[in-house]
């Protein structure tokens, strides 16, 4: 071959080489902007990712593939149809290597004798009156508009001592009704609330979540609103992004003055570690999850995403920003979270002790402590909050 066919060979390799070399940035760029979009996009409908293999309404039981979180002892309850329909399953009865067989305590919607898929999950309750309380429908007033809201209250009539009830990502305010009697039993009204993008609230311009950036302003409207009810002594109780929210909420807002503490449940304390996890979990190379939380911190990828401004991933670290927290926590997590790993939650309460009260459970999921442990979990709560009780005894008495 001569030496100008080498030359000529050797250019169009090294233009192949480019070629692969641009294709492959471009299928890295997608991938990433794809999973940023995902990460701010609220979801239309939930996937129904657990196979219902067989079900016998009457004898009460009902057939499951086995998975990491239908094999966990428990409550819970199983949305199928499109989430159309609903069942509460309790306990295990019998498994094999491939499929775990439960209790069916009872359907409340639809016909899970057709249903062959559904969406495991934490909620056990719909509404209040499943738990035989009654609700207060009402709206707090938002920047955005009118965001229904229930409040509850004790037996004795409203409190001055209220909880504000903040519910994760892609589910509603009947998240937080499993935390209706303990709260009740202490005294407190509960006011469970929507906030902008759950489909209840008045969505933002943009329609996407902010991941608390925004939301903690919803948060400040409801504080409003339970002050403008009387309430005094303030409690907000966060649920994985609910978290994320509160903690927001925490250190910007000037109401977060007339709150005593927070319970956090499953709660994002650091959004970074939380994506780097589902990358990791996706099976996507680190160097792909490191550019998308650049992209979601990027104006430029505005338009890709659809915000309507970046998300500053910094200002969500909240185990950075342990200094700037003022008022008792509790933290609620498990180890084995398999959506929110508690690693940010253990820093947290490493990081500022003097604050931090952490109830750590080992087996017990995603936002699913309640459902493992009730017991548990109420007194966890029930001693956080006399102890709060207890705090501001002592302060009245140093102020006498």
């Amino acid at each position: 071959m001569s030496a100008a066919s080498n030359a000529r060979a050797a250019l169009l390799v090294g233009a192949l080489a480019l070629g692969t070399a641009a294709a492959a940035a471009a299928a890295t760029a997608a991938i990433a902007v794809g999973m940023a979009r995902r990460v701010v996009t609220p979801a239309v409908r939930r996937e129904e990712d657990v196979a219902i293999l067989a079900a016998d309404v009457d004898a009460g039981w009902i057939r499951l593939a086995r998975t990491p979180d239908t094999v966990v002892a428990g409550r819970y309850g199983l949305w199928f149809a499109g989430g159309s329909g609903h069942a509460r399953v309790g306990r295990v009865l019998t498994m094999t290597p491939t499929t775990v067989t439960r209790l069916l305590e009872s359907v409340q919607i639809g016909r899970l004798e057709d249903a062959r898929r559904g969406r495991w999950g934490a909620w056990y309750h719909l509404v209040p009156a499943d738990l035989g309380l009654d609700a207060d429908e009402l709206d707090v007033m938002t920047e955005l508009g009118p965001a229904p809201a229930w409040a509850v209250h004790p037996a004795t009539g409203p409190s001055t001592d209220w909880v504000i009830q903040v519910h994760g990502r892609g589910v509603t305010r009947s998240e937080g009704l499993r935390a209706l009697p303990v709260f009740r039993r202490a005294g407190f009204s509960s006011l469970l609330i929507s906030y902008r993008n759950d489909g209840l609230a008045p969505p933002s311009a943009d329609r996407r979540y902010a991941l608390g950036l925004e939301e903690w302003r919803d948060v400040e409207s409801a504080v409003a609103e339970a002050m403008k009810r009387g309430a005094r002594r303030i409690v907000i109780m966060g649920w994985s992004m609910g978290g994320a929210i509160a903690l927001q909420f925490l250190t910007r807002s000037p109401l977060a003055r007339h709150v005593i503490g927070a319970v956090l449940e499953s709660p994002v304390v650091d959004w970074r570690t939380v994506l780097r996890f589902h990358a990791a979990l996706s099976g996507l190379p680190r160097p792909v999850g490191e550019i998308a939380l650049g992209v979601l911190g990027s104006a430029g990828a505005r338009p890709l995403l659809g915000t309507g401004a970046p998300i500053d991933l910094r200002e969500l670290d909240l185990v950075a920003r342990a200094d700037e927290l003022a008022v008792p926590l509790l933290l609620l997590h498990s180890d084995d979270d398999g959506y929110v790993p508690a690693e940010a939650s253990l820093a947290l309460a490493a990081a500022r002790p003097d604050i931090v009260t952490l109830e750590r459970f080992a087996v017990a999921r995603h936002t699913k402590l309640w459902n493992v442990d009730p017991v548990r979990w109420e007194a966890a709560i029930a001693r956080w909050l006399r102890a709060r009780g207890q705090e501001d005894a002592e302060t009245l008495d140093q102020r006498a």
